[in-house]
């Protein structure tokens, strides 16, 4: 009698450990992301574990990676949808950021954001893709839009904090950000 074989579906897989990753990082902390609760939350074995990420940390790396391909798609369509060429990238950045139930408000941007204050790695990786988006559009050396989203960092992180002010002046805020991305100041 032959044994059943299963095709072998790695992207699948894949997928699977990265989203078992992302729920246990979203709902219990990085710290809780463990080889054994992955592969637990995915229904996979250690084997197929270590056939696509060698170590926790290069999953972790993964699920970074992953949460900034969706961001940058988010950001992509925000400015295809803007038709003023300064500052686009500014306020699609605010807007991404601040938006409810979007990338910047999801509970595994908080995750990762205490995880790339703790990695030198994540960190560089960040600065690395940010300072190629703003390089690539021409936002690199603007003080104005600078200021307006690392206002919206703030906001982020006083609304993640549970420290942010009432939503009619998060909004409020939020439109005078959006504001300096249009006015040419420096």
């Amino acid at each position: 009698m032959k044994a059943i074989q299963r095709k072998k579906q790695p992207e699948k897989v894949r997928r699977m450990l990265l989203d078992a990753a992302a729920r246990i990082a979203t709902h219990r902390g990085i710290a809780d992301v463990t080889v054994d609760a992955v592969c637990l939350e995915a229904g996979v074995t250690k084997g197929a574990f270590f056939h696509h990420y060698p170590s926790k940390a290069v999953l972790i790396r993964a699920v970074f990676d992953d949460l900034i391909e969706r961001f940058d798609f988010d950001l992509n369509e925000r400015m295809d949808a803007d038709d003023v060429p300064y500052g686009r990238f500014s306020r699609a950045y605010i807007a991404a950021v601040l938006a409810e139930g979007k990338a910047g408000s999801e509970p595994l941007w908080a995750a990762l954001y205490v995880s790339t204050l703790a990695d030198a790695d994540l960190r560089q990786s960040w600065a690395q893709w940010i300072g190629g988006k703003l390089s690539d559009h021409g936002e690199s050396a603007n003080l104005t839009l600078r200021i307006a989203r690392a206002a919206a960092d703030g906001l982020w992180l006083d609304t993640i904090t549970g420290t942010a002010a009432a939503p009619d002046e998060v909004r409020a805020m939020t439109e005078q950000l959006n504001a300096m991305t249009r006015e040419r100041l420096s």
